[in-house]
């Protein structure tokens, strides 16, 4: 009887808080081309304007990720295709996927990354090398995203510091006053606030002023989220959902973001200068269920002014 009344109140629909609704206002959301299929109609889940990310995992054709974009640009949407850079032969595959984005689906934003493979295929093994080419501005790109990792990345720090992401940081700030684009730093997901405002007051006072968009794992199964979080290499904030699954009468439930979306919330509306500029979710449980998530605690208001283009 306990776990069912749990089940009760926690499936009950609340109203948003302010706080949340403008910390939600202009998210993003991520997509595949694979996942991308299972949705009818974008227009019935997201607010008109949203960005949306297109993951491009190794083995993904091109030619799937340029439908996606196309089929989201036609129906309103920002669209922010991936660009891995170990997964890009050489610069002139890099030239043929821009030319391709831009001329069916006028693609004007990237997320610059390394990418989840450990040996290139090519010449790149780094987004700095990318945005290196110049082929991005000469294009005419708008915005221009690139990785961060609130709780480190292992791929590039081993010892598990940050001396080599620190380095690679200051190097992209130092890009971004060269570049028309307007920058930004898209995290990886984590579950605790704490230590995502700890690095984020880190990045400001090294004076690495780049707005954040961090990264949260929408609604799903705690098994599914352990299972990315662990292939992802989340750090400490793995520990929220261990301590989960050591609950009987949250087992069975699905998380939410709820706690860390709110706690962020609160703090960035205590301290104004606060650097996450906005949240991007990764659907880990469905597209359709983040959506609903999303809009049933304030987040439809689309893309801000401040973040088009």
């Amino acid at each position: 009887m306990a776990l069912l009344n749990f089940r009760k109140r926690d499936d009950m629909v609340k109203p948003a808080s302010a706080q949340v609704e403008a910390f939600l206002n202009g998210y993003s959301i991520e997509v595949m081309p694979r996942t991308a299929e299972k949705v009818d109609n974008f227009r019935d889940l997201l607010p008109a304007g949203t960005r949306v990310y297109i993951a491009h995992i190794d083995g993904t054709p091109i030619e799937d990720m340029v439908a996606t974009a196309k089929r989201l640009a036609a129906d309103g949407f920002t669209v922010m295709p991936h660009f891995p850079a170990r997964i890009i032969k050489d610069k002139t595959t890099l030239a043929d996927w821009i030319a391709r984005y831009q001329g069916e689906a006028d693609v004007k934003q990237a997320l610059l990354l390394a990418g989840g493979v450990a040996q290139p295929v090519g010449e790149f093994h780094c987004s700095m090398q990318l945005m290196e080419t110049g082929l991005f501005d000469k294009a005419g790109f708008t915005r221009l995203h690139v990785a961060g990792h609130p709780e480190g990345n292992r791929d590039i720090d081993a010892d598990g510091g940050d001396t080599l992401v620190m380095e690679a940081l200051r190097w992209k700030q130092a890009f971004s006053a060269t570049t028309d684009a307007q920058m930004a730093l898209a995290t990886q997901f984590c579950f605790d606030a704490k230590p995502i405002i700890k690095w984020a007051d880190g990045l400001a006072a090294a004076g690495i002023d780049l707005p954040i968009h961090i990264g949260i794992a929408g609604p799903a199964k705690l098994q599914t989220l352990i299972k990315f979080a662990i292939a992802c290499g989340v750090g400490p904030s793995l520990n929220v959902l261990k301590k989960r699954a050591m609950d009987v009468s949250k087992l069975l439930l699905p998380y939410e973001p709820t706690d860390v979306v709110a706690e962020l919330a609160a703090h960035k509306a205590a301290n104004l200068a606060f650097n996450i500029e906005s949240v991007h979710f990764f659907p880990l449980g469905g597209i359709k269920t983040n959506a609903a998530w999303a809009t049933q605690h304030g987040g439809a208001s689309g893309v801000p002014a401040s973040q088009q283009g």
